[in-house]
C-alpha cells in the first residue's frame, strides 16, 4: 500500500421553487474493470426521502437510479471515494501474437462482440486528412497506439469549456482546441477508422504532487489536484481495454479511475435526467486529500520517523565501537532507464545498447554530487557461469580530505563520444608518460595480435567465407575475427610500458625495463579483454621465485598518517633513476630486469584506454594517476582509466 487518498465530489442543484424531479441516473461509483483499487466508496443524495436502487448498465457501469416521490427545493449527490494510488505500470500486459502488430483484424466472435465500439460518425474532410495522414506501415501495436495518442496530444490544444455535450470530431480538428471530452471523442472516433474497438470513458483524474520532480518532462501539478475527466478506451486481445488519455498523451495509470465506459458519450454522463421549467443555480465542488501514507523508495520517511531511525544508528554504532568490533558494508542498488524501463538490456539481458551510457551518466552524476575530485574507473565486474567474459563495472576513487584525485573532467573519456584515438596518439602517450615518470621511454613495447592463431582460425574458416561474414554460428567468434582483421595483424594494438612503483625515503619512484621476447615481438594473448588483460607474461625471461621482484600488501589494520596532498602538475619530466646516475647503478639495472608489471596504452572504443598496473600503496596509486592525467592534459587526449 503506498498512499491513501479520500476524494470528495459534491454536486448541488437549486430551485427557485420547489419542482418534480423526474427518475435520476447517478454514474458516479467507480466502474468494476477500474485497476486502481477502491478501498471505500459512499454516496449520499439530498434531499432524504428518495428511493435509490443500483444497477448495471449492458456496459457493467454502476447506476444509481433515483426517484423523488416529493417536489425538491435543492438536489445534492455527495459521493466520498477511498482509494490506493499505488502506482500502476500502465504496459502490464500482454498480447496475443494476432495482436502484436498494427494492423490486425479480431477474430469472427470477438468481432462480433465489439460491434457497438466499432461503430463510425460521419466524417468530414478535416476528419478524414488527419485520418489519411496516420501511418498505416506494420508497427508494434504498444508502439502505434503511445505515438497516436501522443501526436493527438500535441495537435489539438486542451481548453476548459462549459458548454454542454461533446464536439464533433470536425469542428475539434477545426478549432485546434478542445475539452478532455472532446479530445476522447474525437480519438475513439479515430481508432474506429482504423479497424479498433475503442470507447468512451468518464472518471476521476486524482494528479498529487510528485515526491520528486521528474528528470525530464513536465514537473507536475503544485498541488493535489482531483477533477472529473475523460479519455478512451481501446480493446487490444490479450489485454482488455486499455485506457489512453490524448489530453496528456499517456496511458492511463493509477490516477484515473473509470465511472462508465459507453460505446457513446451520452451513455457516460455523470448525472442524467429532468427537471420541470424552472430557474436552476448549480456547483459543486471537489477536493483530495491524503489520509494515508506508507514509507516508499521516493518518500520514505517523515523527519521525525527518519531523525528517530538516526538515533537508532548512532546507539548501534556507539556499542559496536565500545566492543572493538569493525564492520564492512556492501550493496547493490539496481537501476533502470528512465526512457525505456520495459526494455530486455533492463530486465533480462545483462548487457545492451545504451546501459553503458546511461552508467557513464550516473557515475560522472555521482561523482559531482559525492566526490568531486573523484577518479571514474573501468574494470571487470561479476563473470558469470556460461558468459564468456565478465561483465564491465564502473567504479568512483575519492579522497576523503578534499584533495583530487583527478582534476579535470574533460579529460575523462565519456561514452558514446569518439575521439578517434590512432596508434601513433598511444605511442605519444606511451612515451610522454614515461618521461613524466622518471622512467626511460625505449622500454615501451608494441604490442601485437597472435598473427598464427588468427590465420589458422581464417584457415579452419569454410572455403569462400569470409572472417567477416554473418553466416558464423557464433556472434562473439565473428565479431572478434571481423575487428581483428579489420585492424589489421601488422598494426600494433597498443603499447606496453613495464613499470613498477619503489618506495624509497625520498618517497615514490617508478622503475622500468625490456620485455625481450624469442622473435622481438611482444604477442598478446588471444582475446577480447583489454590489453593489460592479454599480457603474455608466460613468454618473458624467466626468473626464479626468490628472484622476482613481489608485491606486499600493507596491514590494514596498520597505522596511516595522512595522505599527502594532490601532486603541482608535471610541466615537465621528472627525473630518471635509470637516467640520472645513481650510487648503485647495478642493483638497478637487476631491478628493472625484474619488472613484470606495466602499464598499458590502448586505442579502443573512440578513446585512449589506460591500463594502469598494481601498486601497493595508495601513495603509488595517487602518484600514478597525476602523471597520466598531467599527460593528458598535454596531448589534449581524454583517456579511459581501467586497470585490476
Amino acid at each position: 500500500m503506498g498512499i491513501l487518498v479520500k476524494l470528495s465530489h459534491v454536486t448541488r442543484y437549486g430551485y427557485d421553487r420547489p419542482v418534480v424531479l423526474s427518475p435520476q441516473v447517478v454514474r458516479l461509483r467507480p466502474a468494476p474493470h477500474s485497476r486502481t483499487p477502491i478501498v471505500s466508496y459512499s454516496l449520499n443524495v439530498t434531499p432524504k426521502g428518495h428511493f435509490v436502487n443500483w444497477q448495471q448498465d449492458p456496459q457493467g457501469n454502476w447506476l444509481a437510479r433515483l426517484v423523488f416521490p416529493e417536489k425538491v427545493e435543492e438536489f445534492v449527490v455527495a459521493v466520498e471515494v477511498v482509494a490506493d494510488v499505488s502506482v500502476i505500470n500502465p504496459f502490464d500486459f500482454f498480447l496475443e501474437p494476432l495482436a502484436e502488430t498494427f494492423p490486425f483484424a479480431y477474430p469472427p466472435e470477438l468481432d462480433h462482440e465489439l460491434k457497438p465500439f466499432r461503430l463510425c460518425d460521419e466524417a468530414g474532410p478535416l476528419f478524414d486528412a488527419y485520418l489519411a495522414a496516420i501511418p498505416r506501415a506494420p508497427t508494434p501495436t504498444s508502439d502505434f497506439l503511445v505515438a497516436l495518442n501522443g501526436q493527438l496530444q500535441k495537435d489539438i490544444g486542451y481548453t476548459i469549456r462549459m458548454e454542454p455535450g461533446v464536439q464533433t470530431p470536425e469542428r475539434t480538428l477545426a478549432l485546434r482546441t478542445g475539452s478532455c471530452r472532446d479530445s476522447a471523442w474525437l480519438l475513439v472516433q479515430l481508432l474506429r477508422r482504423l479497424g479498433l474497438a475503442a470507447r468512451f470513458v468518464s472518471g476521476y483524474l486524482i494528479q498529487l504532487v510528485p515526491d520528486q520532480k521528474p528528470i525530464e518532462g513536465p514537473a507536475g501539478p503544485q498541488a493535489d489536484f482531483t477533477d472529473l475527466h475523460a479519455w478512451a478506451e481501446v480493446y487490444l486481445p490479450g489485454a482488455g481495454w486499455i485506457g489512453l488519455d490524448p489530453t496528456s498523451g499517456l496511458l492511463t495509470g493509477e490516477g484515473h479511475i473509470p465511472l462508465a465506459a459507453s460505446p457513446d458519450p451520452s451513455g457516460a454522463a455523470p448525472i442524467t435526467g429532468a427537471v420541470e421549467m424552472c430557474e436552476v443555480s448549480f456547483d459543486h465542488h471537489m477536493g483530495v486529500q491524503r489520509v494515508l501514507e506508507t514509507p516508499r523508495v521516493t518518500k520514505p520517511y517523515s523527519e521525525a520517523q527518519w531523525q528517530a531511525v538516526l538515533a537508532l544508528g548512532d546507539a548501534v554504532d556507539a556499542r559496536l565501537a565500545a566492543g572493538d568490533v569493525r564492520l564492512t558494508q556492501g550493496g547493490e542498488p539496481t537501476f533502470v532507464s528512465a526512457f525505456d524501463m520495459e526494455g530486455e538490456e533492463w530486465n533480462i539481458d545483462a548487457v545492451g545498447p545504451t546501459k553503458r551510457a546511461h552508467a557513464d551518466e550516473l557515475i560522472h552524476r555521482l561523482r559531482d554530487r559525492f566526490a568531486a575530485g573523484g577518479l571514474i574507473s573501468h574494470g571487470q565486474g561479476k563473470w558469470y557461469p556460461g558468459e564468456s567474459l565478465p561483465r564491465w563495472a564502473f567504479g568512483l576513487v575519492w579522497r576523503e580530505d578534499g584533495q583530487p584525485v583527478w582534476r579535470d573532467d574533460s579529460l575523462l573519456a565519456r561514452e558514446g563520444r569518439d575521439h578517434k584515438p590512432t596508434p601513433d596518439q598511444a605511442r605519444d602517450f606511451t612515451r610522454a608518460l614515461a618521461e613524466r615518470l622518471g622512467v626511460d621511454p625505449a622500454f615501451a613495447n608494441e604490442a601485437f595480435e597472435d598473427t598464427a592463431h588468427y590465420l589458422m582460425k581464417e584457415h579452419g574458416l569454410p572455403i569462400g567465407m569470409d572472417p567477416t561474414d554473418n553466416r558464423l554460428n557464433d556472434p562473439e567468434e565473428r565479431d572478434r575475427l571481423a575487428r581483428v582483421f579489420r585492424h589489421g595483424l601488422g598494426n600494433p594494438v597498443g603499447y606496453v610500458l613495464p613499470l613498477q612503483a619503489w618506495q624509497s625515503r625520498a618517497g615514490v619512484h617508478w622503475i622500468s625495463g625490456p620485455w625481450p621476447t624469442r622473435d622481438g615481438r611482444l604477442v598478446l594473448v588471444p582475446g577480447d579483454s583489454p590489453l593489460g588483460f592479454r599480457l603474455p607474461l608466460d613468454s618473458l625471461v624467466w626468473l626464479e621465485p626468490g628472484e622476482r621482484l613481489t608485491h606486499t600488501d600493507r596491514d590494514p589494520f596498520e597505522p596511516r598518517g595522512p595522505l599527502p596532498r594532490a601532486p603541482a602538475r608535471r610541466a615537465t619530466a621528472a627525473p630518471a633513476m635509470q637516467r640520472r646516475g645513481s650510487a648503485n647503478p647495478e642493483a638497478e639495472r637487476v631491478l628493472s630486469e625484474r619488472v613484470r608489471t606495466a602499464l598499458c596504452v590502448q586505442p579502443r572504443e573512440g578513446c585512449l584506454n589506460v591500463f594502469l598496473p598494481p601498486v601497493e600503496t595508495a601513495e603509488q596509486f595517487l602518484d600514478l594517476i597525476a602523471a597520466v592525467e598531467d599527460t593528458a592534459a598535454a596531448l589534449g587526449a581524454p583517456v579511459r582509466v581501467e586497470g585490476y
